[in-house]
């Protein structure tokens, strides 16, 4: 599909063509060839230590999946009977098994098929297909990721960055705070905001005053990037590290902020925020001060963004060399993805 083409040399490069981000077909067609093929956030694993045996999670891509604890560990589960396609788990329950009440269907906590009444006479059952599809799962720095078919392992979707999730203690988090948005924007509109700090003397006033801007690094891996914003003093405030295609991790002083992009439609995507402390002494200051009011700038100016590319007059932009590294390589894997 040589539509999806972004040159490797920044400087002569021209970003995706808008049609990516308003049409249907590519918005489909990117969850498949995108978000099917990568890793997705589920949480710090001591989340997980208290859980009932069947806990639903939200869809991963508007695929119904169920988190199964017992005694082997965590599974993670299709949440739909192999027999006629009902949704097995409606809500968070105990129990040895997880059964079917539409017509009995029996499976096991790791999804294994045990039995179904008035198949005695079924021929070749039953067979793999009548087991739940299990999801890949793995573990980061002591957090849970799981994906549907995944294009790699996650150590090279984290990449070097890895150090980053390393330092903060998984185990030393609580989890203070969700909280989600909606945004009338396409998801990759979204993250490549996040993905250059281009932007903050324009758009976030008050965190300029905390980053300075002339120090703002950005380092690209082979399917995440890391930047890093220093205050007048030198010190580290903050901390971005990008997963491709849509999560988030923002290291701060006081712990880590987790936002993942969730794609609704070409022109809606709803953003997850998980807040984690670690020394609540710091909340409240640096970079990660005000994430709220943050939040609405970025919102503001990416819907501004998503009205703007549907003119006539515009198609592809460029790239600037010194500021824009994270988002041309964000673009790169978008362009390869879907070729």
């Amino acid at each position: 599909m040589p539509h999806f083409t972004v040159d490797p040399d920044i400087r002569k490069a021209k970003t995706l063509a808008s049609d990516f981000y308003t049409d249907e077909r590519f918005f489909e067609l990117s969850k498949e060839k995108i978000f099917s093929r990568a890793w997705h956030f589920l949480g710090r694993t001591g989340e997980f230590e208290s859980l009932k045996p069947s806990m639903l999670l939200p869809g991963l891509l508007d695929e119904p999946v169920l988190l199964s604890k017992n005694g082997k560990g965590l599974s993670c589960l299709s949440n739909v009977c192999t027999h006629r396609g009902k949704i097995l788990v409606e809500n968070a329950g105990t129990g040895n098994l997880i059964r079917c009440g539409y017509h009995g269907r029996r499976f096991s906590l790791q999804g294994k098929f045990l039995s179904m009444p008035e198949f005695e006479n079924a021929e070749n059952f039953p067979c793999e297909t009548d087991d739940l599809h299990r999801y890949e799962m793995a573990n980061q720095g002591g957090f849970l990721f799981v994906s549907i078919n995944p294009l790699d392992n996650l150590d090279e979707f984290v990449g070097d960055a890895r150090e980053a999730i390393v330092k903060i203690k998984a185990s030393d988090l609580v989890l203070k705070e969700t909280n989600e948005y909606e945004v009338g924007a396409h998801w990759a509109l979204y993250c490549e905001n996040y993905l250059e700090g281009f932007h903050i003397p324009y758009v976030h006033k008050r965190l300029n005053e905390v980053v300075d801007y002339g120090t703002y690094t950005t380092t690209t891996y082979r399917y995440s990037s890391l930047q890093v914003g220093f205050d007048s003093d030198g010190n580290i405030a903050g901390q971005y590290l990008f997963i491709f295609p849509n999560l988030m991790l923002n290291f701060y002083p006081w712990g880590v902020s987790v936002n993942i992009v969730e794609p609704i439609s070409p022109s809606r995507s709803r953003i997850r925020y998980l807040t984690y402390i670690s020394d609540e002494s710091k909340l409240g200051s640096g970079a990660g001060a005000d994430l709220h009011r943050v939040e609405l700038e970025d919102e503001a100016v990416v819907e501004s963004v998503q009205r703007g590319i549907r003119s006539r007059f515009y198609d592809r932009g460029r790239y600037s060399p010194t500021r824009e590294k994270g988002t041309h390589h964000f673009h790169r894997l978008i362009a390869e993805f879907m070729n």
